[in-house]
């Protein structure tokens, strides 16, 4: 284990966690659809092809309008809204954040909805009604894209250069690799990168956590992010949330709300504005601390009084900046000694916005230098930040800034327990979230978020070595009954591995338990085999044997298999060439 330094990376969307499923359901009729995520099912139009236009409050996306030129060559619809004279609100909403926002539309005071999109991706499932917000124009999809199942699931491969709100009220609810949208959207390849996409775009859609945040199995998202907005519960319980979104988008000043856009601001102000506005939330620290930067939020946490007023109150010249994060060094591990499994990585994936790492090593401690000197205020002026822990134990997760601005910091972590989640005692977080906050003026800024995901399904043991350096005793892989692990990040493995060590604190192996007996590995991660002893591993213990006259330390390859519909597995395999 050491400690690497590299250059600055403003963005690093790496990702690559394993196999992902192709089934999404309506949590309510449990109907199955296939959801495409290939852009090549479009016959892309040509570059500088015009925009489509909306009609009677619906955009229709046609196959043959869209274009490549979106961020990596994704596919971009442009879009023109004819303004029209439709009211912001129904008549029959008539509640005090309702009335406030009618108000200052009618006064000009208040931007509305004209030109912002309404996206739904549940085929009707939990739809925003068009007669709530009449100037949102609706989202449609062609026949042939329909078919291609583009409308469907999580946020696809179409970004619009128009703001955007959008739910879909699905979740995979069978198989081994079940998750709510918002976790797969997280765990699926280039997910990242996706995301921060729409990100910039001013896309900000709506999940429910369906099982991913409930007592049962505690919080399943792997990292907190700025993306989306997740709902506590299961069907419809998107609809406060898509409610308020649409009434934050409205409530921004017509200055403000064009200078957001433009600047690639909207999605992470209209975050801010949420989720400081939630009821929990009161004063600075409260919205610097984890009840304000939940995985879920509840419906009746949102207060669209103070949403409204402090969207309305905000001006091209007090908007904060985006916090742009950059990972300048980390302690790095090697697979096949401090962890197990071919092609896994501990970065979940880096974006300017959000780092996530997964806590895959034996190492007790870890370390990382952050920093957030990318981040740019549009006015020319230096924002001040601030570091804080949003979950985990504090005792053992330390911040140490590296400059008097706070623009680097050194994050150290020490191995810790399962702890509640901020405000939800009965849900259990295997999380450690960290936010910056850039400050300038009365406002603080959505907090680029750095989580590391600690596999809680795993047994370690610790013990205090020499020179009181904490060490590795023992490790259990093996799944207690009732536990779960995602198999999306962490392929079952059926066995312990009890850490052997010199009386200088130095690693000398481990020896591994299995069901078929013990095997011995040394410090470089080599089989120790003995030819006077039969030991044939090439059965229940999952361990391929090319040969029964080894002698000596053997490289081993801790292989991942896959199988069709299964959860992936461990498999160790002798020499260190391709299976």
């Amino acid at each position: 284990m050491h400690l690497s330094v590299t250059r600055r990376r403003l963005l690093r969307l790496l990702v690559g966690t394993g196999l992902v499923p192709a089934l999404v359901s309506p949590l309510a009729s449990g109907t199955a659809l296939a959801q495409a995520t290939d852009p090549d099912l479009l016959d892309a139009a040509p570059p500088g092809t015009g925009p489509m236009v909306a009609e009677d409050g619906t955009l229709t996306v046609r196959r043959a309008a869209l274009s490549r030129d979106g961020p990596g060559g994704r596919l971009l619809a442009r879009v023109r809204i004819p303004r029209t004279d439709a009211p912001v609100l129904d008549e029959a909403a008539n509640g005090t954040a309702a009335r406030r926002l009618r108000r200052l539309v009618h006064e000009g005071r208040a931007a509305g909805n004209h030109g912002d999109l309404y996206e739904n991706r549940d085929r009707g499932h939990s739809r925003l009604p068009a007669a709530a917000h009449p100037q949102l124009t609706h989202v449609a999809y062609e026949a042939g894209m329909r078919e291609a199942r583009l409308d469907y699931g999580v946020a696809g491969p179409v970004i619009f250069d128009a703001p955007l709100i959008g739910n879909s009220s699905t979740a995979m609810t069978s198989g081994p690799f079940w998750r709510s949208q918002g976790r797969f959207a997280l765990t699926r390849p280039n997910g990242a990168d996706l995301l921060y996409q729409n990100y910039l775009a001013g896309h900000v859609h709506v999940y429910p956590e369906h099982r991913d945040h409930d007592p049962e199995n505690g919080d399943l998202f792997p990292a907190a992010t700025p993306f989306f907005v997740v709902s506590q519960g299961s069907s419809y319980s998107d609809r406060p949330h898509m409610e308020a979104l649409a009434m934050i988008f409205a409530a921004f000043t017509p200055e403000t709300k064009e200078f957001l856009h433009d600047a690639q601001l909207l999605a992470s102000t209209v975050q801010m504005v949420f989720r400081r506005s939630l009821d929990p939330v009161r004063g600075r620290e409260g919205y610097r601390s984890g009840l304000a930067h939940s995985s879920a939020i509840p419906g009746d946490q949102i207060n669209l009084v103070r949403m409204v007023g402090l969207a309305n109150a905000l001006t091209p010249e007090t908007v904060p900046p985006m916090v742009r994060l950059a990972v300048l060094s980390e302690t790095r591990s090697h697979e096949g000694v401090d962890y197990f499994g071919d092609g896994l990585d501990e970065r979940l994936f880096d974006t300017p916005a959000t780092i996530a790492r997964i806590w895959r090593s034996f190492a007790a401690r870890r370390s990382m230098v952050v920093s957030a000197e990318a981040t740019r205020d549009l006015q020319g002026r230096s924002p001040d930040f601030a570091w804080r822990v949003l979950r985990g134990d504090p005792a053992r997760t330390r911040i140490e800034p590296l400059d008097a601005s706070g623009r680097r910091a050194r994050i150290t972590l020490d191995w810790q327990n399962p702890r509640p989640v901020p405000g939800r005692s009965d849900i259990a977080s295997n999380r450690v979230d960290i936010g910056v906050f850039a400050r300038i003026g009365d406002h603080d800024s959505m907090p680029g978020l750095i989580s590391v995901l600690l596999p809680q399904h795993e047994t370690r043991r610790y013990t205090t070595g020499p020179e009181g350096v904490p060490r590795i005793e023992s490790r259990d892989f093996r799944l207690p009954e009732g536990g779960y692990a995602d198999p999306m990040l962490f392929p079952r493995a059926d066995w312990r591995d009890v850490y052997r060590h010199d009386p200088a604190g130095r690693l000398m192996g481990w020896d591994r338990e299995t069901s078929d007996g013990t095997l011995r590995f040394d410090a470089a991660g080599r089989l120790i085999t003995d030819t006077d002893t039969d030991t044939d591993t090439d059965t229940d213990t999952d361990t391929d044997t090319d040969t029964d006259t080894d002698t000596g330390p053997v490289p081993v390859r801790h292989v991942i298999d896959r199988p069709e519909g299964g959860v992936p597995r461990l498999r160790l395999r002798k020499g260190s060439g391709p299976d």
